[in-house]
């Protein structure tokens, strides 16, 4: 009877686990019960059978675990649950030549504390040095990085 006890703590634990990993990620109720059920499981196979019988119930945990997770992921359930997209994109760069510290230009939008900003002919993407900038406000370039520009407001004088 002990040993179907023993079989029931490690299915049940390793479900747990299982259940962990793919629905409800993070360390939950499921998590600490599934290592709770399997240590359990150990520990009675210890008790109840000596150290054979520990061991066998600790190497059955050890083997069985890492392959449960491995052909489920392998399964197409599992492979439902893996993002395997490539992200391709890239940020879009600017002619750096044409742009030089100390251009003026305005604010398209609200520079918070990022935003569009029209530097010549170019609409750039630019970061306001502190705070906020209203839209259509006079702006200096202040430092070219290699995909924004930093601004900052100019004082009317």
């Amino acid at each position: 009877m002990t040993i179907l006890i023993i079989i029931f703590l490690v299915i049940l634990g390793l479900f747990l686990l299982l259940l962990e990993f793919v629905v409800i990620p993070g360390i939950t109720i499921a998590g600490i019960g599934g290592v709770i059920m399997l240590i359990g499981s150990v520990y009675l196979g210890f008790t109840e059978y000596g150290v054979v019988g520990g061991l066998v119930t600790l190497l059955s945990i050890l083997v069985t675990a890492p392959w449960m997770f491995y052909y489920f992921f392998r399964s197409r359930a599992g492979r439902k649950l893996v993002l395997e997209t490539q992200i391709d994109g890239k940020v879009e760069g600017f002619n750096a030549g044409s742009l030089h510290v100390g251009d003026q230009g305005v604010t398209l939008g609200r520079l918070a504390p990022s935003g569009k900003v029209k530097v010549g002919d170019q609409t750039l993407e630019a970061r306001s040095t502190g705070p906020f900038i209203d839209p259509h406000q006079p702006v200096r370039v202040v430092k070219i990085l290699s995909n924004a520009i930093i601004v900052e407001l100019l004082k009317s004088e």
